[in-house]
C-alpha cells in the first residue's frame, strides 16, 4: 500500500479469478529491464510474454511503475543497511549518436550529433531517474533548463 491505495491492482470480486501471480509479472518486467531481451525471449519460468506485456501496458496506463520502482528502491536500501530515503545522488551523462532522432543537438566537446543521456543514481549505484536531452545541453544546465524528449 502507498498512502491509501494499493500499488498493484487488487483482484476484482466480479468475473473470473486472476490466474497470474502479479509478483511474477513484476519479476518478469524487472528481468526484461535488467537483461534487455525482447518480450518473446522471456524464460518459461515467467508467465507467458503476452500476459506480462498486457500487465506492463496496464501498469503504464495507471502510472504504477514509478511507485513500484520507488518502493523497490527503498526496500533495497534498507536491506543494505542504508536509510530508505536518499541524502545524495550522482548524475553522470553520456552523449550518444542519434542520426534519425526528431530532436538532436551537437555536443562540441565530444563531436557527436545526437542525444545526451542523464542517469541519476544513488551513492550505491541504484537507478533513480533517466532523462534524455539533446546533446547540446551542457551538464551544468540540466535539469533546470533542459528540453526533455522521450
Amino acid at each position: 500500500m502507498v498512502g491509501d491505495r494499493a500499488v498493484v491492482p487488487v483482484p476484482s470480486k466480479k468475473g473470473r479469478p486472476r490466474k497470474t501471480d502479479l509478483r511474477e509479472v513484476v519479476n518478469a518486467i524487472r528481468y526484461l529491464v535488467r537483461t534487455g531481451c525482447g518480450w518473446e525471449m522471456l524464460p518459461s519460468d515467467f508467465p507467458p510474454w503476452q500476459t506480462v506485456y498486457w500487465w506492463f501496458r496496464r501498469f503504464v496506463r495507471r502510472l504504477l511503475l514509478n511507485p513500484l520502482h520507488d518502493i523497490a528502491l527503498m526496500v533495497d536500501r534498507e536491506r543494505a543497511g542504508r536509510e530508505a530515503s536518499l541524502s545524495a545522488a550522482v548524475i553522470p551523462s553520456q552523449s550518444v549518436k542519434a542520426p534519425v532522432a526528431k530532436a538532436r543537438g551537437f555536443d562540441a566537446a565530444k563531436k557527436i550529433v545526437g542525444c545526451k543521456r542523464h542517469i541519476a543514481v544513488d551513492t550505491d549505484g541504484r537507478l533513480l531517474l533517466v532523462n534524455l536531452t539533446t546533446a547540446d545541453i551542457s551538464d551544468g544546465r540540466w535539469p533546470s533548463d533542459s528540453r526533455r524528449h522521450s
